[in-house]
């Protein structure tokens, strides 16, 4: 005997809620793998100075950003079964693992807030040793002269504040993105350290907001599974 009444509407809503959630699984999936091959980062992240690579910390997050958006959409296409089905079992798994994710999401939310800084931070240090080693550096054998380059032709920058970034041009002209004229490089020229800290901040605001839509639809769906895994209990029973 299926549900009737109010606890019919919850089972409805709730296929509905569990679409939205596949749906932003997929989103979330999509916008891991964009970062994950978007030219800037890619370009910054995958630089080696001698034998130090980039940091990989805002990696890390992507794949954990793509798992997340993967199992999204398993989940949610268990919870659209469970809940056409008036599955019990579906619907306790479903919301077994919708604990187990939310918990995930929890724990990589206070891992992203405290470190929120140290990805741009550690760039920012790995761009510091390859500037410093491209301004000193006699050999071209050195690739610190590449890396600082890739830096600034990627961020449209040079040096890592605002003073350095007028005055390398003028005297490097090598590692710096050329301008059209004198009164572009006093007026156009860009700290790396800000554009390092724009690029990274502007991608985890993203990876926040969609967290945050995530947390929020999943705590509804918790809500509805229990009483819809209810209403099939008691509608079992007459």
């Amino acid at each position: 005997m299926g549900v009737e009444g109010c606890t019919k509407c919850i089972k409805y809503l709730l296929f509905v809620f569990n679409f939205i959630f596949w749906l932003a699984g997929g989103i979330i999936l999509g916008v891991a793998l964009w970062l994950r091959h978007d030219s800037q980062t890619t370009n910054i992240l995958y630089l080696q100075l001698g034998d130090k690579q980039a940091p990989n910390t805002f990696y890390v997050g992507i794949y954990i950003l793509i798992a997340v958006g993967a199992v999204m959409m398993f989940v949610g296409f268990l919870g659209c079964y469970g809940a056409i089905q008036e599955s019990q079992c579906l619907l306790g798994t479903f919301f077994t693992c919708l604990v187990i994710l939310f918990a995930c999401e929890v724990a990589a939310g206070i891992w992203g807030f405290v470190n929120k800084d140290q990805i741009a931070k550690d760039v920012k240090q790995f761009y510091d040793q390859a500037f410093q080693q491209a301004l000193m550096a006699d050999s071209e054998s050195s690739n610190a002269k590449a890396v600082a380059k890739t830096f600034h032709e990627t961020l449209n920058c040079c040096g890592p504040d605002s003073a350095v970034s007028v005055i390398t041009p003028l005297w490097r002209e090598d590692l710096c993105p050329k301008k059209e004229s004198l009164l572009e490089t006093f007026t156009q020229s860009s700290s790396c350290h800000k554009k390092i800290d724009e690029l990274f901040s502007g991608k985890l605001y993203l990876i926040g907001i969609a967290a945050i839509v995530v947390a929020v639809i999943m705590i509804f769906e918790m809500i509805l599974s229990m009483v819809l895994c209810c209403g099939i209990r008691n509608s079992s029973v007459y």
